[in-house]
């Protein structure tokens, strides 16, 4: 079993089991959309749309991911967040691109016999979403994405290029590569943005920030200096609470 469709087949687990309720909440997916989604992605695995003789494209590797993309995206909905996702895919995609061509594939190069290429790609790849993408969701889409980018310089390189070959679009290796770069991408940015939270002593403000706080009577409070709290709660000497 590819490694990609067995990633998504325990990621559907931690979901039904709500382990991750938090980073879908963060992606504003319900349980139903995620779990529509890897059933989709797992299935669409499986089928290649043929587009010319050389082009072929994976419809769960390439259509559905980006399907995906626009949900999340749709549901974000401020310009800030398209842009961040938007550059942080390309930056990402294009570093692959370089990582691909210009250094881990020189002449010689052994790397291939001690770990597949692939898995050094995906983990380059999510740590580069991240540190471009910064939000969870940016940092989700960029590794995902980036990787179709990646196939469409290929792709632009061998229709005009005059390079020999063939490229299927989120297929192959493409897929398994994608479903780990967007794991660890959003796994770093969930860690570190509640490791954040958690310095900062509560959730941090701004687009990520749960709809629970965005109240701004709750959350006001909350910002308030301890001792101005614990002087809103003292009871005076007279038995009556301070109003």
């Amino acid at each position: 079993m590819p490694i990609g469709v067995l990633l998504l087949i325990v990621v559907g687990v931690l979901i039904f089991f709500g382990f991750v309720q938090r980073i879908l909440d963060r992606l504003y997916l319900t349980d139903k959309a995620a779990i529509l989604f890897i059933v989709a992605m797992i299935a669409g695995s499986f089928i290649n749309i043929p587009i010319s003789p050389r082009v072929t494209i994976n419809v769960g590797g390439g259509i559905i991911p980006i399907i995906l993309a626009g949900y999340v995206l749709s549901r974000a909905g401020t310009i800030k967040e398209w842009v961040r996702a938007i550059v942080s895919t390309l930056i990402t995609g294009a570093a692959i691109y370089f990582v691909a061509t210009y250094l881990f594939f020189n002449a010689g190069h052994t790397t291939r016999d001690i770990v597949d290429p692939q898995y050094v790609f995906a983990i380059i790849g999510g740590i580069i979403a991240y540190i471009a993408g910064r939000s969870r969701r940016s940092a989700f889409i960029a590794g995902v994405l980036g990787f179709l980018i990646y196939n469409l310089i290929t792709l632009f390189r061998i229709t005009f290029g005059g390079i020999s070959g063939s490229v299927n679009i989120g297929g192959a290796g493409i897929f398994d590569t994608m479903v780990i770069s967007g794991l660890i991408a959003v796994a770093i940015a969930e860690v570190i943005g509640e490791t954040r939270e958690r310095l900062g002593g509560g959730p941090i403000k701004g687009e990520d920030r749960p709809e629970g706080l965005k109240n701004t009577e709750y959350a006001g409070f909350l910002g308030k200096e301890p001792e101005e709290r614990r002087k809103r709660f003292q009871v005076k000497k007279g038995g009556k609470k301070d109003e």
